[in-house]
């Protein structure tokens, strides 16, 4: 990668990166790194590092990472008011400058807390390479010339700016998720467009009515949603998938009557549900497969809960429907 290819991916990166000259002043730093510092670019360009980080020792390590030609990091650094903690590294480069990298630490996470210390773990390495994968799709989507290959380049940014955001959640189990007005109709179109493009792709047709208005939501939540059912699908052998959406008046969801609610259908010809699972069908590491982990249709009733909604299973095998049923009342 040359220089230019390597700055326009530093540039798109979700790690804090600066280049830093030999005098331990920044010469230059990319978009996250600046909001970690709460400072515009132009702003950081020219302050010391050990100020802009509050490190005394910043000195001390970029003498060790010359001497020993190494990269040279430390630990649980303390940023600002309200407290960052940051994991930062110098790596030497030519003439005496070194890259810096800054790591972000999710806030200390309740010991009562779900989500366990090693998911966390996997969420904050993760989001490295996906970094990666997105700058690399994007140079790819500048350089071929094929719309179609250009389509499938902004297919992979898209799925792995949603990875980050959900590798975020799972950092910040406790922040909320984003509620807008969002077109389902457009939801289910990306879905399809994923789906058609794996290697042994469903046979889908949609059922679609046009005049259902927008919803609030989240629709990367509802795109994981979908995605879920999709796949359950072709695991249990479907080939073919419906996708139906319409209005319907007074449908009771739990405790609620809606006065209208959208309704969508995804109806598969797969194998089914077996018999012994269908009543715990939506309890996590309930699975009607020996290899299945059974956490895909209990995170897609979460998400339907999340949204006011409903999620209910029928049909028999051949004829499997799972029904979605969300809130069109606003307010």
């Amino acid at each position: 990668m040359d220089e230019a290819d390597w700055r326009a991916w530093a540039e798109q990166a979700t790690t804090g990166l600066a280049l830093v000259d030999a005098q331990l002043r920044l010469a230059w730093l990319n978009p996250a790194l600046a909001e970690v510092l709460d400072l515009g670019p132009r702003r950081a360009i020219g302050q010391p590092l050990a100020a802009l980080l509050g490190e005394p020792a910043v000195a001390t390590q970029a003498a060790r990472a010359r001497a020993e030609q190494r990269t040279v990091q430390w630990r649980d650094l303390r940023l600002g008011a309200p407290e960052r903690r940051l994991d930062v590294s110098l790596q030497p480069l030519d003439a005496g400058c070194l890259l810096l990298e800054v790591h972000v630490l999710a806030p200390p996470v309740a010991e009562n807390s779900p989500v366990s210390a090693s998911l966390r773990g996997l969420a904050h390495e993760v989001k490295n390479p996906l970094a990666g994968l997105r700058g690399a799709a994007q140079l790819l989507q500048r350089r071929v010339g094929e719309a179609d290959l250009k389509a499938l380049a902004g297919m992979v940014i898209a799925e792995a700016d949603r990875l980050a955001v959900l590798a975020d959640r799972l950092l910040c189990p406790t922040a909320a998720p984003p509620c807008e007005s969002l077109n389902l109709h457009a939801v289910l179109e990306r879905v399809v467009a994923l789906l058609e493009a794996e290697p042994v792709p469903l046979a889908i047709r949609q059922d679609y009515d046009p005049s259902l208005p927008e919803l609030r939501g989240d629709a990367d939540r509802l795109q994981q949603l979908l995605l879920n059912l999709a796949r359950n699908a072709r695991e249990a052998g479907a080939r073919h998938l419906i996708l139906r959406t319409r209005a319907e008046h007074g449908v009771r969801v739990g405790e609620r009557v809606l006065r209208t609610a959208l309704r969508l259908d995804v109806i598969d010809d797969g194998a089914g549900v077996p018999l012994s699972v269908r009543d715990t069908l939506f309890e996590p590491l309930v699975s009607g497969r020996a290899e299945g982990s059974g956490l895909g249709l209990a995170l897609a009733r979460e998400i339907a809960h999340e949204h006011g909604g409903e999620l209910r299973h029928a049909g028999v095998a051949g004829a499997t429907t799972f029904t979605l049923w969300l809130p069109l009342e606003h307010g």
